[in-house]
């Protein structure tokens, strides 16, 4: 499906990162990924590219940092000789009452969630464009539905669902931009205190990091011409 495309996973060493990225290997994608702290969950993660038989390494990089993002890019650009595919998944998430927010806390969330898709994107365009290739954003259902708790998330999100479509206008014909918008996702067996969400979903049961990969491997091989659009991966739950 993806055999000789080379791949980029924002904060891929663990948790869904990891998954798209598990995932995009198995389709044939050579794959990157970056980690800020995660240093021993990245060369695990390698390890498991690698088992795929694709190249695979991994970079350190603060998406939140210029300098940090352009010498990331250009070392991934280096070892995988170009890139065809960005996948932003590095992201921030934290719960706080709205009047609780402080004016640090919204722009430590905006630094990860919006700038810095837009700094790695920005970073890697020129080898997308050459490769006539595809961005796709990890987003999040609380960037669609307001979360009383998350005001500072909700709003970074959302504000990527519309870099992704001004990317998508921007960057086209060269490059196809679209967007991952997550719900409810757990791990493994989950917790039982998010249970409620699965009683309220259509399809009686919370996500999983598969279902992710799922959506952003449709984006990564599906037609080009699909551009500037957003699935929301939540089994009904925003209905």
């Amino acid at each position: 499906m993806l055999g000789g495309k080379r791949a980029l996973v924002t904060g891929g060493a663990k948790r869904i990162g990891r998954s798209l990225a598990l995932a995009l290997a198995a389709a044939g994608a050579d794959v990157a990924i970056t980690y800020r702290g995660s240093v021993d969950e990245a060369a695990k993660t390698v390890d498991e590219l690698q088992a795929l038989g694709v190249k695979a390494l991994a970079v350190a990089c603060d998406v939140r940092d210029e300098a940090s993002v352009v010498r990331a890019a250009g070392e991934v650009v280096a070892a995988l000789g170009g890139l065809d595919l960005l996948v932003n998944n590095a992201g921030a998430f934290e719960t706080a009452a709205l009047e609780a927010i402080s004016v640090e806390q919204w722009d430590a969330m905006f630094e990860t969630n919006t700038r810095g898709p837009f700094l790695v994107a920005k970073a890697v365009h020129p080898a997308l464009k050459a490769a006539r290739g595809r961005i796709v954003n990890i987003g999040s259902l609380g960037g669609l539905h307001p979360w009383a708790t998350h005001a500072h998330y909700c709003t970074s999100k959302a504000a990527l669902h519309m870099l992704s479509q001004t990317m998508a206008k921007a960057w086209a014909p060269e490059i196809s931009v679209n967007c991952v918008a997550p719900g409810m996702i757990v791990f493994g067996k989950g917790d039982p205190a998010y249970d409620h969400f699965a009683a309220k979903t259509p399809m009686t049961r919370n996500g999983t990091a598969e279902d992710v990969a799922a959506a952003v491997l449709f984006f990564a091989a599906g037609p080009g011409f699909i551009t500037g659009q957003l699935i929301a991966v939540d089994g009904g739950l925003a209905l």
